[in-house]
């Protein structure tokens, strides 16, 4: 009597699947050795993740940076990886300390109430005569920009 039931039951599901026997074959089938779009998409789906090759790590930029006529930035990371404590005089009368978070190759940042984004650049996009030519640098706006030495 077992076995009738259990075949019966098995009957049943099998008529209430919506796979065919031939969905299920193709779907199980192996494919070429290519991954996925899904695979290699990423978690933000801009196919930056590749299986087998590794994620490029965030650029790093804790350390001293220079501005002009007193403007400086220090940059250290904080308890959580891919966020940062700066520090920042970003003109003569302003300093203060914030709380950054990485974001792709920049820093995001809070400052007086308005988001603020660090973004690698070179010192001629700085917009500061003092810093031309310079190669290492990080500029949140026009006219307000860091450099290392």
């Amino acid at each position: 009597m077992k076995p009738i039931l259990i075949l019966t039951a098995l009957c049943a599901l099998t008529a209430c699947s919506r796979e065919t026997p031939e969905a299920v074959k193709n779907a199980a089938a192996p494919t070429a050795n290519t991954p996925s779009a899904a695979a290699t998409a990423g978690p933000a789906g801009d196919g930056s993740t590749f299986i087998g090759v590794p994620k490029q790590k965030a650029p790093d930029y804790v350390g001293r940076w220079i501005g002009v006529e007193g403007m400086y930035l220090y940059i250290k990371h904080a308890a959580t990886p891919g966020r940062y404590r700066m520090e920042m005089q970003w003109d003569l009368d302003h300093k203060g300390e914030f709380r950054g978070e990485a974001v792709g190759d920049t820093i995001v940042f809070e400052r007086n109430g308005v988001r603020e984004v660090l973004r690698p650049t070179n010192g001629d996009a700085t917009g500061l005569k003092y810093l031309a030519g310079k190669a290492e640098c990080l500029t949140v706006k026009a006219g307000e920009g860091y450099c290392k030495k």
